[in-house]
């Protein structure tokens, strides 16, 4: 489960010479940096990157899933250096929710919109053993014995993704409005059912150009980037 433009610079050089040989002055552009550039898509992902790419990049992905982590942290960088920041492919990231924990920390990284998210699921996936971890038998006792509507923040509070939030500039009290907001949860939870309705079984689940491809990590995702044309 808003678009920033990032306009095309010009610079004019001039060339000194004599009036013989003058010519005109050159014009150099310089290339767009598409990791600037997001936007919420109609399906609810977040994307980055150039929205006319020729290889368009989605990953049903969860932010307490393992495996989420290993690619996050093993294949995020290469895919956004090589392919998004050259306007080669855009990313998107859809949300399939796992569990209640998922639920909170999903909420907390899209409470910031596009530009917000990427840099916070990058440190949530660096930090996930850490903040999941604080959730025992013990807390979740307490935690389901909460309202409803306070159970997705109490889950917040223990796992610590607040003050993650908001070292990514999202201030405290605007996280807490996110977590509280249903309308919010049900955005979550009917991307989740569009993910099921297309046949995602699991995270990580990658489509290239509206295909699904049998990628799970870095090595076995690029290739079929490459045979896309990016």
């Amino acid at each position: 489960m808003l678009a920033r433009g990032l306009g095309l610079a010009l610079l004019c050089l001039s060339v000194t010479a004599s009036p013989a040989t003058a010519k005109p002055a050159a014009k150099a552009a310089h290339a767009v940096d598409w990791t600037r550039t997001f936007a919420q898509t109609p399906d609810g992902g977040f994307r980055m990157g150039n929205p006319k790419a020729k290889v368009a990049i989605v990953e049903y992905g969860s932010l307490t899933c393992p495996h989420c982590r290993h690619f996050a942290e093993t294949a995020y960088k290469p895919l956004v250096s090589n392919y998004v920041r050259t306007g080669k492919a855009s990313y998107e990231f859809r949300s399939l929710i796992l569990n209640g924990i998922d639920i909170a920390a999903t909420l907390v990284a899209r409470c910031g919109g596009p530009s917000r998210f990427f840099p916070l699921a990058e440190q949530l996936y660096a930090t996930q053993p850490t903040w999941i971890e604080k959730v025992t038998d013990a807390e979740s006792e307490k935690l389901n014995a909460l309202p409803k509507d306070q159970m997705m923040l109490g889950v917040a509070k223990v796992t610590g993704l607040i003050p993650i939030a908001a070292a990514q500039g999202i201030p405290s009290d605007k996280a807490e409005a996110c977590l509280k907001s249903q309308p919010a949860a049900d955005e979550l939870l009917k991307m989740t059912q569009a993910a099921m309705d297309a046949g995602v079984q699991g995270t990580p689940t990658f489509f290239v150009n509206g295909k699904q491809v049998p990628a799970y990590d870095w090595a076995t995702l690029e290739p079929f980037l490459k045979d896309a044309g990016g």
